[in-house]
């Protein structure tokens, strides 16, 4: 097999015999299955996976010995009996029927090969040998290859017109190294970015310089994107056929207003999914040396936005202050540096112990990463004079005086 023509096959509802029962052959089963094909397994004995798949009426396994009639109707073969002469029968078989077989123990002697295959949303990489079969280092490229498609590295970006959609994708807390995987191979597809202030930015650089970043960061006191418009800009990209990346801080999820944005597209009708990320109501403490749980001190954690405890002038609301004191784990808040008087002030009266430890940890896993830590009654006198500042988490509970500067 000197010369080889490269081919990705439509086996949809087309008749795919496989002679052999085995561990190989239920390998070649599986991925026939995955493409769709009207799969014929003849083998005197099968795997689990095969006899299980013939019972729930996947495929159609045929008990007993391979006959050249199995082949009538069949688009492509596996020759996989695990019998060399067995195996070359079921070969000269299909070159007499103009069938192509894949060999399982020579591929060499073949009309067809399978391929070491990578498949990362609508990108099909397949990987095989021009010469001398070598799958080991076919499987080797193959892996080094979803390596680099999982870490965003190839240009995967659609250079042809294609639906819309829009991802959600979880940044972290601000570090681009604790952006997931997935969330760094959608960033890579994208059209268009549509991105939030905490959102790890350094990612961005990374993009191709065709790709549309649209900045609708939020800042205390200072939203110059509403909610509404951010929700226009995902559906009108995607309406357009463009691949939008909504960039957030911590995960969508977790006070991101995920939820919001996932209703606008689905109401019009525009795909939409969601990539978690790490939130940073448990990776900025982390960050500080507290584990938001810990046996003896904390079996629950509680999250709340500090953007509930007060109006939007300031004034307290009236909040289950009751239910939070007596929770008996932990609580952490989220954008809660302004309203921190009004949170002490509510934990106190509902009769919290003032000697409550607090840590506040500000820009987590930055180089500018600053805990403030003390008892709840004295907390926010201490972030006042430290001149404490967004963003930031602040921890209450015993977990809290784990806290390393």
């Amino acid at each position: 097999m000197s010369e080889l023509l490269p081919l990705h096959l439509s086996l949809h509802g087309r008749r795919v015999l496989v002679a052999g029962g085995g561990p190989v052959a239920a390998r070649k089963v599986a991925a026939v299955l995955d493409a769709g094909a009207d799969v014929l397994v003849v083998a005197p004995f099968a795997c689990e996976s095969i006899v299980d798949g013939a019972a729930a009426g996947l495929l159609t396994w045929r008990c007993g010995e391979y006959r050249v009639d199995d082949l009538d109707g069949a688009w492509l073969v596996f020759a996989a009996t695990g019998d060399r002469p067995a195996d070359e029968t079921v070969a000269a078989d299909a070159e007499a029927r103009q069938v192509f077989c894949v060999r399982a123990d020579d591929a060499a002697t073949g009309s067809a090969r399978s391929a070491a295959v990578v498949r990362r949303d609508d990108v099909l990489v397949s990987v095989g040998s021009a010469g001398a079969a070598d799958p080991r280092r076919a499987v080797a490229v193959r892996d080094a290859i979803a390596a680099s498609l999982d870490a965003g590295a190839l240009p995967v970006r659609r250079q042809r017109p294609g639906p819309g959609r829009v991802v959600l994708v979880g940044g972290g807390p601000g570090d681009g190294d604790l952006l997931t995987l997935r969330g760094r191979r959608e960033l890579a597809a994208a059209d268009v970015v549509v991105v939030d202030r905490l959102a790890p930015r350094s990612v961005l650089d990374e993009l191709g310089p065709g790709v549309l970043i649209l900045d609708v960061g939020k800042a205390p006191g200072r939203h110059p994107v509403p909610q509404t418009e951010i929700n226009r800009l995902l559906v009108e990209h995607a309406q357009a056929g463009r691949r939008v990346v909504r960039l957030k801080g911590g995960d969508p999820f977790v006070l991101g207003r995920g939820g919001e944005e996932v209703a606008a597209c689905r109401e019009a009708g525009v795909d939409v999914s969601v990539v978690p990320g790490v939130t940073s109501a448990f990776a900025v403490p982390a960050a500080a040396g507290i584990p938001v749980t810990n046996r003896g001190q904390s079996r629950q954690v509680t999250v709340i936005s500090g953007h509930d405890a007060v109006t939007p002038d300031g004034l307290p609301v009236d909040l289950d202050w009751a239910a939070l004191a007596r929770g008996h784990g932990t609580l952490v808040v989220l954008m809660g540096v302004a309203a921190l008087p009004v949170i002490a002030a509510g934990l106190l009266g509902a009769g919290l112990d003032p000697a409550t430890p607090v840590a506040i940890v500000e820009n987590g896993w930055t180089p500018a990463q600053r805990v403030t830590a003390g008892r709840l009654d004295e907390i926010a006198e201490l972030a006042r004079g430290a001149g404490v500042e967004s963003p930031a988490v602040i921890v209450i509970g015993a977990v809290a005086g784990h806290a390393q500067a």
